[in-house]
Formats: structure tokens, C-alpha cells, sequence
């Protein structure tokens, strides 16, 4: 399918890696330029020359998103996107009780803020044109939340319900912002989690891998691709009358039917 997209100008953050990497690979293969981010240099780097190989127009930002600097870096190289990914890395799982006044401030500002502030410098050119598509990766624990992941949970949820009434207020001029909320996605986080687990347990990563996996009715981890192929059409030219959703990708975990 032709995703109409071609030409388009994308800002994708956090995507040196895991599930912001296939959606910037993915907005790639539609003719997008994209600003792909990272604040590892060498593996931006190395992300970059591969999505060339697949005959991407790639830009390459080293910055962390969550700073004002980073922000302006990435506005340096696309002042007027037509497309925006929110992507940030979560909190790590901690016991809420471990939780101190600074933690949850970070937590927030990571997980709610940024995204926030980086649709702010986004959408004014985006509705002039009457055209924007901004996709926001979050998390299934938005819909189904996990003990020891409240804070981002909690983040998420938050800026789900702030987006809703945005999504609304800029729909007529052809923009649109929905959420991805991924579950188990086989991603450098996922497999540190089932390192953690198996060593926490004495158990084998293998028994560990299995036991995570056991709960997901698709048996199975998704495969990052999955959700950048789902990211680029939301983003493509057929998805316009698609705004304020969240698209939940958990191999069917989240037992409800709505």
C-alpha cells in the first residue's frame, strides 16, 4: 500500500534503537526524511547507515529529547515537521515505596512532559498546512497497569487523557495524535527485564523468557517491525479520520473486549 507519505518530514525520538528505530525504518521505506535521535553517538550512527542502506533520507540528531538543548537540536533539523514520535525510555521497575519526591518528578517530566513540550513547537506548523500526524509510544500498562511500573504507568496514563482533548481541538485542520501501547516487544528493555528476572529467580533466561511469555496469549515477543509498520499508518496519508486512539499491540494480554 502506497501510504501517501512520500516527501514527508519526520522527527523520531529515542530511535537509535528497539521500537523507535522500526518506526523511523518504517517511515523510511514510506519516502519519509526523518530525523532519527539518540544519545549514543556510534549507534546513531550505525542505525543511520543502515536505514541508508534500505534507501532511507536519514538525519542524524545525538541529543537527549528530555532537555530543552536536545529539543532545540531537533527543531534545528526540522523546524516544521509533517510527522512527530514520541518515544522516550520509561523509569525502571522499582517498588513504589522506593519512590522519593525527585523520582516522580523525573518520571513525569520523562513520560508526560517532554511529549508534551515537543508537540507544542510541532503543531502550529502542522495545522497551518493542515497536515500532521504525531504518534505517541507509550505503554499497554496505560490500559492494564504492572506492579513495580506505577510511575510509568501512571506518566503515560497522564498524557494520554492530556492528548485526548488536544487530539479533538486540532482534528479539523488534518491533524491527528493517537498512541501506540506496546507490550512485550522483543527490544534491548525487554530482554534486560528477562536478564533481571532469571537472576532475581535463579532460574535460566530461557525459564525466565517462558514465564513472561506464558501470560501472552500470541505466545510469543512482539517483533519491533510490528509496531513501525502500525506507527506508518497512522502516520500515512489514509489514516486522517483516526485521532485521539490507543492502539494496544500485547499479543491479546489485556483481557477486555473495548
Amino acid at each position: 500500500m502506497d501510504l501517501g507519505i512520500a516527501g514527508r518530514k519526520a522527527i523520531v525520538c529515542a530511535s537509535s534503537r528497539g521500537l523507535g528505530r522500526a518506526c523511523a525504518k518504517a517511515l523510511a521505506e514510506a519516502g519519509c526524511e526523518v530525523v532519527i535521535n539518540g544519545r549514543d553517538r556510534d549507534r546513531l550512527a550505525a542505525t543511520a547507515a543502515e536505514l541508508r542502506k534500505a534507501g532511507g533520507k536519514i538525519v542524524e540528531v545525538v541529543a537527549d529529547v528530555g532537555s530543552p538543548e536536545g529539543q532545540k537540536a531537533l527543531f534545528a533539523a526540522c523546524p516544521e515537521p509533517d510527522i512527530l514520535v514520541n518515544n522516550n525510555a520509561g523509569p525502571p521497575f522499582r517498588d513504589f515505596r522506593e519512590l522519593d519526591r525527585q523520582k516522580m518528578i523525573d518520571g513525569v517530566i520523562g513520560n508526560m512532559i517532554v511529549a508534551i513540550e515537543l508537540i507544542q513547537k510541532a503543531i502550529g506548523p502542522m495545522t497551518a498546512k493542515k497536515f500532521g500526524r504525531i504518534v505517541n509510544i507509550t505503554s499497554g500498562s496505560v490500559k492494564m497497569p504492572l506492579v513495580g511500573l506505577d510511575l510509568s504507568s501512571g506518566a503515560r496514563a497522564g498524557l494520554t487523557a492530556f492528548l485526548a482533548g488536544v487530539a479533538r481541538s486540532v482534528a479539523a485542520s488534518n491533524v491527528t495524535i493517537n498512541s501506540l501501547l506496546p507490550g512485550a516487544f522483543e527490544t534491548d528493555r525487554f530482554r534486560g527485564h528477562i536478564e533481571a528476572t532469571a537472576k532475581t529467580k535463579g532460574i535460566s533466561r530461557e525459564a525466565a523468557f517462558e514465564e513472561r511469555i506464558g501470560g501472552v496469549p500470541a505466545r510469543r515477543a512482539g517483533d519491533p517491525d510490528e509496531l513501525g509498520a502500525a506507527c506508518a499508518f497512522l502516520c500515512s496519508a489514509h489514516a486522517g479520520y483516526i485521532t485521539g486512539q490507543n492502539l494496544l499491540m500485547d499479543g491479546g494480554v489485556f483481557p477486555g473486549a473495548f
